[in-house]
């Protein structure tokens, strides 16, 4: 995609941008300054309180967002590609080989990962109730409809996700410009009743409220931290803009859409204290009131269709990056590869989402759950960040070093204030992340001892080449065994040997390799080692972000010297069957890896292997 993006007009993918990358930052102002206000540690919302808590939102958007990930984040980028999985892979390649350090690395990655997927839940419900429960601003009347009309609009996102989001995309950019328009134009009418709210950009005044209150301070900050939230979005789909036109959108529109809304969102409560029940919408004339519903309901569906997507792309490096098993992907588009949809984590969306609106019933019920996930996540990747920093010569350390220090600081700040939500919700997207992690991590540790136990017991490839191999008959064709590891002889071949005692007349080796970059060019992508007479060691190298398609690897064989018959080529995969044992898993863990093996796709449909020239055999393998 990142290649193809060239060829884009910068303004065009800017335009673009404004749907995917900041739908879910640019929904915040439906919900994120009233909660200063509401709740159980609201504070007054009189003129001192006010102006702290916009001058609080504004330096740390400027701070965080407009410093830390627009202008610093941007820059560190693996191959093009950004997100806390792309910064992981990167540091992974940084530590310079040290166990130590990569075993921190991986477990930091995918700690992010699963906190992200907790984040993936929350936005589609927050944003949604919280555009549709405009419509009790508008009429009163229908304010019993709000949970059935949000569920049935989440509903109907996530039915369409298997049809593509193709056509739909086209509309995302211009419809967003003109949600970001709605909020300017807003907020500006709004300020110029009351100019003096301006006064809130001088930092002074979050500092003298911090001085005198700062306990009232603390809680301040989880609410100021909702105007964030889509900080991690906005460096995760790097790779899908380029970093120029994910500047030019944010500096040329949506940061100061966004402030000029929050302000004009203070004046307005400046003027009357009551509009902080809603005071987004009650920004509206009357007669715009239902226009504006259904704009910010389409606002909010983009959003959530940008973090469904995000929890897709997620999920596919999962699995090329060895923390997942191999799950059914369906592609959307012909001419999209990153446009993809993975049923099983629609269908636990869905699930999860509907249930939290149930669970919960409003936005400011939703908002106190919010922000422990995304909190621990921008910590994380700063820290990830602050270690390429170290390790990496080239970069400016001395400039880079103490600005990350000093984001890692303001966002161990937030968090411990997020914490505070914990009992009001916010042990569910924890939970849910923890759960995740756990998945993660056990998976990497199952496929870690299957290949230690494989190692035990299988034979070395240089042994086999020169002891064995020659007694065998040949018989015509093409042998393919796929394998995890080319020292070892592969399982499969065991068994075919064990059974039909005969070998192929050409016999290849061929394992995938994923690589710690998001892309590999065609020209190595492919190597090919000959290990005796009609015996090659084949290597695919892929990028994270790459389909793997292996028959059309294979074309490029003939470069190579080998000609491969696709008719008469036998692709053979061992299976492996997990049962507990003493490999070095607790018994929960063990019966948790089989069960996430049984869920795997098989290699045929994973692989693109032609079903009718594939034989699978099975291993047991004791953990």
């Amino acid at each position: 995609m990142k290649h193809a993006n060239k060829k884009a007009s910068t303004g065009s993918l800017a335009l673009a941008a404004l749907g995917v990358v900041y739908g879910d930052i640019g929904t915040s102002p439906l919900y994120a300054f009233k909660e200063a206000f509401v709740g159980p540690h609201g504070l007054t919302p009189n003129e001192p309180n006010v102006l702290a808590t916009l001058s609080a939102l504004f330096w740390a958007m400027m701070l965080i967002i407009s410093i830390k990930y627009v202008w610093i984040m941007l820059k560190f980028d693996n191959d093009g590609e950004g997100g806390v999985l792309a910064l992981t892979a990167l540091a992974n390649r940084s530590s310079k080989g040290t166990a130590r350090w990569k075993m921190w690395i991986v477990t930091a990655g995918i700690f992010a990962a699963a906190l992200f997927y907790g984040d993936a839940l929350i936005t589609p419900a927050i944003s949604v109730l919280s555009a549709v429960e405009g419509i009790s601003v508008a009429t009163p009347a229908f304010e019993q409809f709000i949970i059935p009309i949000t569920v049935g609009v989440l509903t109907g996102l996530f039915f369409i996700q298997r049809h593509g989001t193709g056509s739909m995309g086209k509309l995302f950019g211009p419809i967003t410009l003109l949600w970001f328009g709605a909020l300017a134009v807003l907020g500006a009418l709004s300020i110029a009743q009351n100019p003096g709210v301006l006064h809130a950009l001088n930092p002074m005044y979050a500092i003298h409220f911090a001085l005198e209150h700062p306990a009232g301070m603390f809680m301040l900050l989880s609410a100021v931290f909702l105007a964030l939230t889509g900080g991690e979005a906005l460096y995760a789909d790097m790779g899908h803009f380029g970093s120029k036109p994910i500047q030019m959108a944010w500096f040329g529109l949506v940061c100061p859409a966004l402030l000029i809304n929050y302000f004009g969102q203070g004046a307005l409560v400046l003027r009357s204290a009551d509009a902080i029940q809603n005071p987004f919408y009650l920004l509206s004339p009357e007669w715009f009131m239902l226009p504006l519903v259904v704009l910010a309901t389409a606002a909010t569906v983009i959003a959530s269709q940008a973090t469904i997507s995000g929890a897709y792309s997620m999920t596919l490096q999962a699995m090329r990056m060895g923390y997942l098993p191999r799950l059914y992907i369906q592609h959307t588009s012909d001419s999209q590869r990153g446009q993809i949809y993975i049923p099983a984590v629609n269908w636990m969306m869905m699930v999860g989402v509907i249930v939290l609106v149930f669970q919960f019933g409003s936005s400011n019920a939703l908002a106190a759950a919010y922000g422990i996930a995304v909190s621990g996540t921008m910590i994380i990747t700063t820290l990830l960040a602050i270690f390429v920093t170290i390790m990496v010569p080239g970069r400016v350390r001395a400039l880079l070093l103490p600005a990350l220090l000093i984001f890692v600081l303001l966002e161990l700040m937030f968090f411990s204030s997020n914490l505070t939500k914990l009992f009001h919700g916010g042990w569910m997207p924890l939970a849910f992340g923890l759960f995740l992690f756990l998945l993660l991590s056990t998976w990497k540790r199952g496929s870690s001892l299957i290949s230690e136990q494989r190692r035990k017991i299988d034979i070395p490839m240089s042994l086999f080449i020169s002891g064995t191999q020659p007694e065998v008959p040949r018989v015509p064709g093409t042998a393919v065994y796929l394998t995890a590891d080319p020292t070892m002889v592969p399982s499969a071949l065991f068994h075919n040997l064990k059974h039909f005692k005969v070998l192929h007349e050409q016999t290849l080796f061929l394992h995938v390799v994923t690589e710690d970059v998001p892309y590999i060019e065609l020209p190595e992508r492919l190597k090919v080692t000959q290990l005796a007479p009609g015996m090659y060691d084949v290597a695919l190298h892929f990028g994270f972000r790459q389909e793997v398609d292996i028959p059309m690897a294979l074309q490029g064989l003939g470069a190579h010297g080998v000609e491969l018959e696709p008719m008469s080529t036998t692709f053979f995969v061992a299976r492996s069957n997990v049962a507990d044992g003493p490999g070095g898993m607790s018994a929960w863990r063990c019966a948790l890896f089989s069960w996430m093996t049984r869920q795997s796709e098989g290699a045929t449909s994973f692989f693109n292997l032609p079903p009718n020239q594939v034989v699978e055999l099975g291993t047991k393998v004791m953990l």
